[in-house]
């Protein structure tokens, strides 16, 4: 048993505690939540800093770790996304060695739980044996070619049934995103996950993702052309993207919407109306990193949106760590408050991958796992900020 004492406890699920413990068992699991005035420091293991959950990284691209460096930054996304479709000549032992550093790295960085985007198998045995829980979505796309759905869903169902469920892991077949998904493939997507969890989507990464549905007009009409792909019986919706993806998903499922950077408060409204259970991914770095670009976060505070962080692929970022991410919150949209944030980085995200009775808070019964941040009493995040796995 271990009882670990900080300046701050912040349980996420109820207001921080100043001098708090957590003591936990041998397995890490939560058994009570206390003040240190109720215990003998000796018994104490007493830190300067915060005691916070483990992190949940609800976007990731595990398998693109060995394209690290490849893809130049501030291209905007579609000359990154021919980067990443043409980039194919690396060993498989080079991207399992890749694979494994990353899962070994958002251990370090505190990350208990991922939702990981997989369309091969290369990350199955890493997160068969990780301590790491994994959420895997299968991704699938057929560039919106009716003609192409069936062999695309079956190509991909074998990649599904391959994916890790060992440990508490889960996935579901998924489609990409608006833009590359026929309606076929999305009743194929729609029907093939029978039981209720969380599926999700790429949505509205770039302003041509919306030109392309309100008008089909934008890049994405050059970005076909350079791939050959004929999008001529396309007939634009008139609408944002986000409709379309709407309009052959399923209200019941826990829905994550992935990056959101052109979103708008309009797009948000039509979401939670359309259902309940949606959540909304945020990769600031990535965003950055692509687009030169971030969401309005007022938009999702004024709409009470349930946001979550994720931190995409090394292919689109500098490092795998949810903490980074909040430093990028916290530098250029300053507004959006540590608690919150810590919430979008732990209960948030365990909830849209249904892992929440198990972590994302200090609540009794539950194994989140313990990170301390080196954080002052003003809880303010800086480039200085550290983050120590404990447990």
């Amino acid at each position: 048993m271990q009882k670990i004492s900080a300046d701050w406890v912040f349980p996420v699920s109820v207001p921080p505690i100043e001098n708090g413990v957590v003591t936990i068992d041998d397995d890490g699991r939560i058994l009570k939540i206390d003040r240190r005035n109720q215990h003998v420091d000796a018994d104490l293991e007493i830190y300067n800093g915060v005691l916070v959950p483990g992190f949940v990284n609800t976007h990731c691209h595990l398998e693109l770790s060995h394209m690290k460096g490849v893809a130049p930054t501030g291209t905007g996304l579609l000359p990154f996304l021919k980067t990443v479709v043409n980039h194919r000549d690396v060993s498989p032992k080079d991207i399992q060695k890749a694979i494994q550093k990353g899962d070994k790295d958002m251990q370090k960085a505190g990350i208990v739980a991922v939702g990981d985007i997989s369309n091969k198998l290369d990350t199955a045995d890493t997160k068969s044996d990780s301590p790491i829980k994994y959420y895997t979505f299968v991704e699938m796309f057929d560039f919106l070619q009716d003609d192409w759905a069936q062999k695309t869903f079956d190509d991909y169902s074998i990649v599904l049934k391959g994916q890790s469920d060992k440990n508490g892991n889960r996935k579901s077949a998924v489609p990409h995103a608006p833009y590359t998904v026929s309606k076929k493939l999305f009743s194929m997507l729609k029907n093939a996950n029978t039981e209720i969890g969380t599926v999700s989507i790429h949505n509205q990464e770039t302003a041509h993702e919306d030109n392309f549905f309100l008008s089909k007009t934008g890049d994405f009409l050059e970005f076909y052309k350079a791939f050959q792909i004929n999008i001529d019986v396309f007939r634009p919706t008139k609408k944002t993207s986000i409709h379309y993806a709407m309009q052959h998903m399923n209200p019941d499922h826990r829905t994550l919407f992935v990056h959101n950077t052109m979103t708008k408060p309009v797009d948000i409204q039509a979401a939670h109306a359309w259902s309940k259970n949606v959540y909304w991914a945020t990769c600031p770095n990535a965003n950055l990193y692509i687009e030169n670009g971030l969401p309005n976060y007022q938009y999702f505070l004024d709409n009470q949106a349930r946001m979550t962080i994720g931190t995409d692929s090394l292919t689109s970022n500098w490092q795998l760590s949810v903490l980074e991410e909040m430093k990028t919150i916290a530098k250029f949209q300053s507004y959006v408050s540590f608690e919150i944030m810590l919430k979008w980085a732990t209960l948030n995200g365990a909830e849209a991958l249904g892992f929440d009775k198990e972590i994302g808070s200090f609540d009794v019964g539950k194994t989140p796992g313990v990170n301390l941040l080196n954080l002052k009493s003003d809880f303010k995040i800086s480039e200085k900020t550290k983050v120590k796995k404990l447990v």
